[in-house]
């Protein structure tokens, strides 16, 4: 026997898995140029389409942007000689409604974290060589910065990139001291465990880094050298397992690496390489940690700065900075190789958030 479905259903139905399928990317910018601030999208996750761009709010240089554990709130660097921090409530429209912003006592911070509770928040100064703390109160307002992590020494100039919380600890990537340091939560200060907590070869430039988890791993990926330095936790800090090159044997020109991801599997692990222009995949082994190449696949633009998987793992996007270009690409997640799909148009994207 047929069952006949009215149109009115299908048509409510239709409206219902098409509004399942769609999820809200922002892309923080620079603006310098044509850019305005912080812009959304709406992402398809059964397709990959970017659709609907509208400018979510004006900010000054919002070079790194990240959400709060609720994603009722985010936060933006303001990568400027005056540094500063802002924080915008999320709309039920996915607009940016600005509560507050403070200093982040450094020169071009270029990086914000927030705990997994989201009550503390570090931002990462490149130019002003320092880290800088801030309790996040309830309504999501940052309070003046608590405490400076200065690493700056007499014989070598600091560079703060980049940093993660994890549990009571706090890691910091710093591409001029050529290391990762590691704090611990002490009566709300955090207290050095270790100024460096695996050997990284020098003049590597440690930008970005990707935990696993469980925290028993960490993959930092490094500017300079276009290396991946794989580590595993030992009692008394890491041990490395191995460095591996992001480029592909074949590239001979100048490149300069951005950021690392991990899938949400933890099978593979993908990072961006500017000159090359291109994403490169690693087959991670689950017990060793260690990676095998599998493939550089070109970004369909200059200079990928950011890039971020979707929710659903299926898509991966990228950032083009010069390129002035989001390039949407497929995961296969058998094998975790890329494939490219389409592009659309913003001004210097450089971060994706979603």
């Amino acid at each position: 026997m047929k069952i006949h479905f009215p149109l009115i259903f299908l048509t409510v139905l239709c409206f219902l898995n098409c509004e399942q399928k769609t999820t809200t990317l922002y892309v923080g910018t620079y603006t310098d140029g044509d850019s305005e601030g912080i812009y959304q999208f709406q992402f398809n996750s059964e397709t990959g389409a970017l659709t609907n761009k509208q400018l979510a709010t004006i900010s000054e240089n919002p070079s790194f942007i990240t959400y709060s554990p609720d994603k009722k709130y985010l936060y933006a660097v303001n990568e400027t000689d005056n540094g500063a921090v802002s924080a915008f409530k999320v709309a039920s429209d996915d607009a940016l409604s600005f509560i507050n912003k403070a200093s982040t006592h450094g020169a071009n911070p270029c990086h914000v974290a927030l705990n997994e509770n989201g009550n503390k928040a570090v931002v990462s100064n490149y130019t002003g060589g320092n880290f800088a703390l801030y309790t996040v109160k309830n309504d999501g307002t940052l309070t003046e910065a608590f405490q400076i992590l200065d690493q700056t020494t007499d014989s070598m100039v600091s560079h703060a990139h980049s940093a993660q919380f994890y549990n009571d600890e706090l890691y910091t990537s710093n591409l001029g001291r050529n290391a990762v340091f590691n704090y611990r939560l002490s009566n709300n200060t955090y207290e050095l465990i270790a100024p460096s907590i695996v050997e990284i070869d020098d003049n590597s430039g440690p930008r970005h880094f990707s935990l696993t988890k469980d925290g028993k791993f960490i993959y930092i990926i490094n500017e300079l050298s276009s290396t991946i330095t794989a580590a595993r936790k030992i009692e008394n800090g890491f041990e490395r397992i191995e460095t591996v090159s992001t480029l592909d044997p074949n590239f001979k020109g100048e490149s300069y690496c951005a950021d690392i991801h991990l899938s949400e599997d933890e099978q593979f692990l993908y990072g961006s390489n500017r000159g090359e222009n291109s994403i490169v995949v690693f087959k991670r082994d689950a017990t060793s940690g260690a990676l095998n190449r599998i493939q550089n696949i070109q970004v369909n633009g200059d200079w990928p700065r950011n890039f971020t998987l979707d929710p659903t793992g299926k898509f991966i996007l990228v950032a083009n900075q010069k390129s002035n270009n989001i390039a949407v690409f497929k995961v296969d997640k058998t094998n975790g190789e890329l494939r490219f799909l389409h592009e659309v148009e913003l001004p210097s994207p450089v971060c994706l958030l979603f």
